[in-house]
């Protein structure tokens, strides 16, 4: 099981990845993104870089890598989650009237 929620990613080609790991993270950092120069992308580099080798929190690398996709328009909107729905399912019968 994956430690972070799962993040669509797509790429300026129109290819898309799931990011769920500091691993996936340093290979969505590979793909085409707009501007490979901007802070937040090479912060997103450098630090998820660091929590690979271990000198930085894979929590805090990854939150960043979060923040560069999405300045950068290649966050895709999460769904709900399957529970979620059925939840939603299982909510709006019980509020339905007896048949």
């Amino acid at each position: 099981m994956s430690r972070f929620l799962p993040l669509t990613i797509r790429f300026v080609g129109g290819g898309t990845m799931v990011v769920t790991t500091i691993a996936d993270a340093k290979n969505a950092l590979a793909g085409t993104w707009k501007n490979k120069e901007a802070p937040a992308y090479l912060d997103a580099v450098r630090l998820v870089d660091e929590a690979i080798a271990g000198t930085c929190r894979p929590a805090i690398a990854f939150a960043t890598f979060k923040k560069a996709a999405a300045q950068q328009g290649l966050l895709r909107p999460a769904g709900p989650s399957a529970a979620l729905t059925m939840f939603d399912q299982l909510w709006s019968r019980s509020k339905m009237p007896p048949s």
